[in-house]
């Protein structure tokens, strides 16, 4: 790709899944930097965890990668807040400055260290960072601002560590940043031939169910459980 996209990682982080916020809820969204070099395998960094495997998780979930140009935008909406400090606020696995939303697109294959990545969808946000931010709309906010992050499957596992380059190596879909697809499913899109086109992409099951669903029902999906969660005890 003659070095198209070749960022420095400045953190990889992980986190042990612990009790949250709510009655029998679970979480792994307290992320911290790893020191030394970090094993990448078929689920993702060793000694990383997720609270719900059911939808967090797996292979097509396997790292989250998280813009900290973000959080320059995030302490102009939420203020100079302590959890913004430092990467891993929004549980994110691969901190970068350079990638983001506008310039990674669908199925973005990216070396790390010995591994292989690619892109596989970009993150629905959840309930979980309303309660992490202690911001009732927070899950709302991340979807409506695109600033979302994304996951990558692992192609080949390998190892990698803070200060190694992630760079682009093969891009089969330019025309379809990361920011277009948030647009088209979390701007509540209905138009037939939107939806169509995307469906020619390599889209995860649950991504391609929804598309496939809106265009037979010619209605957008109901997002509250996701984003507003169980109630609070």
């Amino acid at each position: 790709m003659n070095g198209l996209l070749r960022v420095c990682v400045d953190a990889l982080l992980a986190g042990r899944a612990t009790p949250y916020t709510r009655a029998g809820s679970f979480s792994g969204i307290d992320k911290h930097a790893c020191g030394g070099s970090v094993h990448i395998g078929e689920l993702g960094l060793a000694g990383d965890e997720q609270g719900d495997p059911r939808v967090h998780g797996g292979p097509d979930k396997a790292v989250h990668h998280y813009a900290f140009e973000h959080y320059a935008a995030w302490q102009q909406d939420l203020g100079s807040l302590p959890l913004l400090q430092a990467p891993g606020a929004f549980g994110e696995n691969i901190s970068t400055r350079g990638l983001d939303e506008g310039n990674v697109c669908l199925g973005d294959r990216f070396a790390l260290g010995g591994a292989l990545l690619e892109v596989s969808q970009g993150r629905q946000p959840c309930w979980k960072l309303n309660d992490r931010f202690e911001v009732a709309d927070m899950a709302r906010r991340v979807q409506t601002t695109g600033r979302t992050g994304w996951y990558y499957r692992v192609l080949q596992a390998g190892s990698a560590s803070a200060g190694d380059f992630l760079e682009l190596k093969a891009r089969p879909h330019p025309e379809w940043a990361l920011r277009r697809l948030n647009a088209l499913l979390f701007e509540r899109v209905l138009d037939a031939a939107a939806l169509e086109a995307a469906l020619q992409l390599p889209l995860v099951t649950s991504w391609r169910t929804l598309v496939e669903r809106r265009l037979q029902q010619c209605e957008v999906e109901d997002w509250s459980r996701r984003v507003d969660g169980p109630p609070v005890a």
